[in-house]
């Protein structure tokens, strides 16, 4: 076999699921009962992948936050991927808690996965590449056993496996 096989470990979001999981939510608030006079609200920024939640309270904020997740997993979208804030005190006794989106695999994540790979002595070279790996080996049967075990390992982010030929 000349032909080398590969795939790309990637981490995406998909940034408009997230908000349209967002709007969802904001409808939700709006209506719901026990959230409607709260004074709760929540706002998102596309470019800088950051949701923020204003509310009187830690326990109302927990509640939005809750919201927040539901809709983004009927969505289709990790709640790994989100990555909440502490709560932290705001003007008149409120509370504010932030969240990110990660996207992408940063440099020492991508190196623990690449050290993981290789101390199970896989027949498969990995390279890093930005912010995605590319596995490539001789043997496709190597590389289903490389996505196995990387699947079976938390990185504290979701990986896809991509562009597998």
């Amino acid at each position: 076999m000349a032909k080398e096989s590969s795939f790309d470990i990637v981490s995406t979001v998909d940034i408009q699921e997230v908000d349209n999981a967002f709007q969802q939510t904001k409808k939700e608030l709006a209506q719901r009962y026990d959230l409607k006079d709260s004074g709760a609200t929540v706002a998102f920024d596309k470019s800088g992948k950051t949701m923020t939640v204003h509310a009187p309270s830690d326990f109302v904020a927990g509640q939005v936050i809750d919201v927040v997740s539901s809709k983004l997993v009927k969505r289709g979208i990790d709640l790994a991927a989100v990555k909440w804030g502490a709560p932290q005190a705001a003007a008149g006794s409120t509370v504010v808690r932030a969240a990110s989106i990660v996207e992408g695999i940063d440099k020492e994540t991508a190196s623990r996965i690449n050290k993981d790979i290789k101390v199970q002595k896989f027949k498969a070279k990995v390279t890093i590449d930005g912010d995605k790996l590319r596995v490539s080996s001789a043997s496709r049967d190597v590389l289903q056993d490389v996505i196995a075990f990387v699947k079976s390992k938390d990185y504290g982010q979701p990986l896809q496996f991509n562009n597998y030929r």
